[in-house]
């Protein structure tokens, strides 16, 4: 006998669709997992983290802040442009990296300021 269900039906169903009504169907839920999955990663986290500082950085910058290779930060990049959290652009011979709004928003709500959270 398990405790994580009901032992009977008990549906109420007039509560159950409103809630259903606010629960996002399968396409923005997946794009969310998507997103979540993309920081999941430590050296994703800390990739975004030095965009949401730094702003708007190139792979070898971002490769010398998180102290990684410059084919380690680029893959990374890449995936976080991927999940629409990071966008790139072309700036002659170098592509600079920046988040998005998401990216900003999400990482945010992973990791407040640390300089504010330290002071406290």
């Amino acid at each position: 006998m398990t405790t994580d269900s009901c032992d009977l039906l008990c549906l109420d169903l007039p509560q159950a669709e409103a809630v259903r009504a606010r629960v996002p169907v399968d396409g923005p839920a997946q794009q969310a997992a998507d997103r979540a999955r993309a920081l999941g990663d430590p050296t994703r986290l800390r990739i975004a983290r030095a965009l949401q500082v730094g702003e708007e950085l190139c792979v070898c910058d971002l490769a010398w802040v998180c102290s990684s290779s410059q084919n380690l930060v680029s893959h990374h990049v890449r995936q976080l442009r991927t999940a629409g959290l990071a966008a790139s652009r072309r700036d002659g011979k170098l592509v600079m990296y920046r988040l998005t709004e998401p990216g900003h928003r999400l990482l945010s709500a992973l990791m407040p300021d640390t300089e504010t959270a330290e002071r406290g």
